[in-house]
């Protein structure tokens, strides 16, 4: 089975909040961070994305595998951020919505793309994980 890198499949760009914990960025700046859990939709990172970014991308991606790969199965592997905002638009819920979806790690979303219908046939599922969730 041959991989390809996805460059549009990758995480969110925190910007200036890569690789900072939570309380360093609620410290600095306390109000931006209260809205990412709020209002995450009105969000952009300092010197990174928003969601708006993260699901363009993300489409852009989508729209290549299905104009390249259209009638094939195929894994996409992508981070939580992503795969969050691409289901929203796949469900068509809002933006608003992201923090309604859990997206635990390794988890695997099955989505059934065929005839110009989309089909959200499993999310977050966690069952193939020995121990999913280790101190939920």
């Amino acid at each position: 089975m041959e991989a390809r890198v996805l460059d549009d499949l990758s995480d969110i760009d925190y910007g200036a909040w890569q690789f900072k914990t939570y309380e360093e960025i609620k410290a600095a700046n306390p109000r931006l961070f209260a809205a990412w859990f709020a209002a995450p939709h009105l969000v952009r990172f300092p010197d990174g994305e928003s969601l708006q970014d993260l699901i363009a991308r993300g489409a852009d991606a989508l729209r290549f595998v299905l104009a390249h790969h259209g009638d094939e199965t195929v894994v996409l592997v992508a981070h939580d951020s992503l795969n969050r905002a691409l289901l929203l638009q796949l469900l068509d819920q809002p933006l608003s919505s992201y923090w309604r979806l859990e997206q635990d790690p390794c988890c695997i979303n099955e989505i059934d793309i065929a005839g110009g219908h989309i089909r959200v046939l499993t999310v977050n599922d966690t069952a193939h994980l020995e121990n999913p969730c280790p101190g939920a």
